[in-house]
């Protein structure tokens, strides 16, 4: 799969989905300070699912109703941080396709994948 990292992801979930093989570009490396509509730009522009770590994502896409090809919300406390990028990883190999145009919240011990509704 396609992904794009934003600067809040981790970079252990960065390297985990690279070591599996799948194509994933960061924003630290290709448009550091990107600001986060220009992000969400990005992941649409290029067909790549967004990965971060920032709740304004949500608002972007649900209120805001900005075009996406699926978040992927990675909420980690700091006693559980070296967990995501195993869970990440996890969920992808799972969940696969049903992760494109979705809004995916992944927490310790769980993830919630919400179809965006779509637009007539």
């Amino acid at each position: 799969m396609r992904f794009l990292a934003d600067e809040s992801c981790d970079f252990g979930v960065v390297r985990a989905l690279r070591g599996a093989g799948h194509d994933v570009i960061a924003v630290a490396e290709v448009s550091p300070r990107a600001e986060d509509p220009e992000v969400v730009d990005l992941a649409v522009a290029t067909g790549r699912l967004l990965l971060t770590e920032d709740k304004d994502f949500g608002r972007l896409v649900f209120a805001d109703q900005r075009a996406s090809g699926g978040v992927i919300l990675l909420r980690f406390p700091a006693r559980a941080r070296s967990e995501g990028p195993l869970a990440t990883l996890s969920l992808v190999e799972e969940q696969g396709t049903k992760l494109s145009g979705s809004f995916t919240v992944v927490q310790p011990g769980r993830a919630r994948i919400r179809s965006r509704p779509r637009e007539d």
